[in-house]
Formats: structure tokens, C-alpha cells, sequence
């Protein structure tokens, strides 16, 4: 069983003006998990992401990085952890290799080019290697804090809104290069509003609103729980039986919509309408998405 590799515990955040963005959070991510941290504008994310990097002070409560405390540990900790920020933060004046060799001399590496040249050509830098970051789009700007983020080899990667500004093109190339670090035992811990992208690419998920975790756990538990999946059908002959009148949520000129939990609830649905002589066309089923539990959760 994976050990937690960031541990949050009863975190609490007031500002000088008397706002509390953090309301005791208490969060646990596996080492090489993918995680995602989501949440509706306002809701604490940011506070939370600045905190578990040293950029901002908790009231109270502890983060430990990696087995380290980032309030007594601070630089074993930040050395754990690579951040892309929202904000693009690129110096105009130095080229993509530049930037990469000047980030390498923060962490105090030397002989790290074989390592820069590997993060340049999995994110499609390479023909932008000696380009200024000033002539670089948006989402080549985007690619350069990726990379910058990954120059130390940190085992955790947080990634605050990555593929914002971003097109399709650049985003699924992205995706893969991160997927890859994935698989080659990264933990990622993803903040997006993109909550599809969220649900394709998250083993695990938590939602926080108003500074206060309201849903933690696998993506799949989370889906299960809002029980939403539907099961549709055109009822072309036979009666439903009154033990799934419970279910239907609608019907309408013999088109049925029936919800079920999970996948063995559908097959004990299907057979007790085969049993009874139902014929169905058109079936078509519909799982619960992130979307739904997110309204659910945050409104």
C-alpha cells in the first residue's frame, strides 16, 4: 500500500483582514497518485496551493512534503515539489534553454543538460530551444513553466490551471508528456476548471468550498455516490414491473428513463425486465459525471 507523500493536517488560514480562506483542512495524497484539487473561484484553492509550497504562512495546523515539514524543513520540502503557477512567469530576455540552465543553477545542479533536453523535446520545445521567451505564444509560454517546474526532477508535480489559454493540440501534447511522468511514479496534483479533464485524468479527487473539504476520495466512489447514472430505453412491448416504478425518473410515449448505482445494479435492472417480457430498444446508459457531484457538493 502507497504511503502519503503529502500529508495536510487541520490547516487553518485567517488573513489580516479577518478572512479565513482555510476552515481546518485535513488532506492526504498517495505517493503517485493523480490528484486533483477542485473547487469554484474563491474556495480556498489557491491558499491551500500557495501553502503547501512556503508562499504563504498557515494559522495553524502542518504540511509535510515528502516527510517533510515545510515550516521546519522548508528546503527539503520546496526541493520534493515542482509548481506551475497560473501566472505566466517567464524572463523576456532569455531563451527556453537559458531559463532551463538558470533554473537548474537555483536548485544547484550541474551537468543537468541531459535532463533539460529531455524535458524540452517531450513538451515540443525543441524548435523553440533558443527562442526568446518574449517571441513564444501563450501556450509555448505555458510548456517553458511546465518544464521549469520538472527541472529539479521533483517527485510531486502540482499543476494550478496548466492548459488555461491553452489549444486542444497543445494540451493533449502536454497531457501525454505528464501522463508519462505519471507512469513513471510522479505524484500529480492537478487545480482545474476543466472538470472533464479532471474526471479522465484523476485517480483521486477533492472538492473544497468556502475553505472547507466537502467530497475527498476515488474518482469512482465520488461518481457512485451522487447515483445519477441513468438507464434509457424505448419500451417496445410489456409493462414495467412495480419493482422498478421506483426507479423511473421519467417516461414519455413508451421512452423510459430508469437510474441505477453501479454496473451490477444495470445488470439486475436489465434481467428483471427480460424476465418480465419486456423488449427494449435504444438502450443507452448515462454514468454521473464530475459535473454533477460539483453542483451537488458546492451549491
Amino acid at each position: 500500500m502507497n504511503s502519503n507523500i503529502i500529508d495536510i493536517e487541520n490547516l487553518h488560514k485567517t488573513y489580516a483582514n479577518g478572512f479565513e480562506a482555510l476552515k481546518g483542512i485535513s488532506l492526504q495524497i498517495r505517493e503517485g497518485a493523480f490528484f486533483g484539487l477542485l473547487g469554484p473561484n474563491g474556495a480556498g484553492k489557491s491558499t491551500l496551493i500557495n501553502s503547501m509550497v512556503g508562499l504563504v504562512k498557515p494559522t495553524s495546523g502542518g504540511i509535510r512534503i515528502a516527510g517533510f515539514d515545510i515550516a521546519r524543513d522548508t528546503s527539503d520540502a520546496l526541493m520534493s515539489i515542482g509548481v506551475v503557477a497560473q501566472e505566466i512567469l517567464c524572463d523576456p530576455f532569455l531563451s527556453v534553454y537559458e531559463m532551463l540552465a538558470f533554473q537548474s543553477g537555483y536548485y544547484g545542479l550541474k551537468n543537468n543538460d541531459a535532463w533539460i533536453e529531455e524535458i524540452i523535446d517531450g513538451l515540443g520545445l525543441s524548435e523553440k530551444m533558443q527562442t526568446p521567451c518574449r517571441l513564444l505564444s501563450g501556450g509555448m509560454k505555458r510548456r517553458v513553466m511546465v518544464a521549469q517546474a520538472l527541472v529539479h526532477k521533483p517527485p510531486i508535480i502540482v499543476l494550478d490551471e496548466p492548459t488555461a489559454g491553452v489549444d486542444v493540440q497543445l494540451r493533449n501534447q502536454l497531457w501525454n508528456f505528464i501522463e508519462k511522468l505519471h507512469q513513471n511514479g510522479h505524484t500529480i496534483v492537478l487545480t482545474t476548471h476543466y472538470l472533464e479533464e479532471a474526471q479522465n485524468l484523476c485517480s483521486e479527487i477533492a472538492i473544497i468550498n468556502h475553505g472547507q473539504i466537502v467530497a475527498a476520495g476515488t474518482t469512482d466512489s465520488l461518481l457512485n455516490s451522487v447515483k445519477q447514472n441513468t438507464l434509457s430505453f424505448r419500451l417496445v412491448s410489456g409493462i414495467i414491473p412495480d419493482g422498478l416504478l421506483s426507479r423511473v425518473l421519467s417516461s414519455e410515449a413508451q421512452k423510459y428513463i430508469l437510474e441505477f448505482s453501479d454496473a451490477k445494479d444495470l445488470t439486475n435492472i436489465l434481467n428483471t425486465l427480460f424476465a418480465c417480457r419486456c423488449e427494449l430498444e435504444n438502450l443507452q446508459t448515462s454514468r454521473a459525471s464530475l459535473e454533477d457531484l460539483f453542483i451537488k457538493v458546492t451549491h
